[in-house]
């Protein structure tokens, strides 16, 4: 649908971006699979980087932010245990991804798209795993790194 979806891009005039969904989905697992079928296509059309996604299929969300830097539009934040396909969301700063990364490869390509923050931990109740993550991501941007 990649090619109806650029008509409307075009007709409307609007940005587009696509989210990875890491290896639980065969389509548009990360950022490079998302680029070889986005490349050709007009440059409204980019990628959403969930870097907890994108950890769990192997990759280095930092790196791909710089790689793909002009078709970054939206970036969802998480933190996961593991590199893995089981990795599953934990509160930011107490798992394996390097935030503070992150945030310097968004700062070096002068994001100025969306960062949203998702936490899929403790459904019933998520408000302090939120609040914690909110809060680590504000002393890591405090930072300036």
């Amino acid at each position: 649908l990649l090619a109806q979806v650029e008509q409307k891009v075009k007709a409307n005039n609007i940005r587009l971006a696509i989210h990875n969904h890491g290896p639980d989905n065969p389509l548009f697992p990360n950022a490079t699979d998302i680029w070889n079928h986005i490349k050709d296509l007009d440059p409204r059309i980019g990628i959403c980087i969930d870097i907890g996604h994108t950890t769990r299929d192997g990759q280095d969300p930092a790196v791909d932010i710089m790689k793909y830097a002009g078709r970054i539009y939206d970036v969802h934040i998480k933190d996961v245990d593991q590199a893995a396909k089981e990795g599953k969301t934990i509160e930011m700063g107490r798992a394996i991804l390097d935030i503070p990364k992150v945030v310097s490869a968004l700062r070096k390509i002068k994001f100025s798209g969306r960062c949203s923050l998702e936490f899929e931990k403790d459904m019933k109740d998520p408000m302090a795993g939120i609040a914690e993550s909110i809060g680590y991501w504000k002393g890591v941007l405090a930072c300036g790194l």
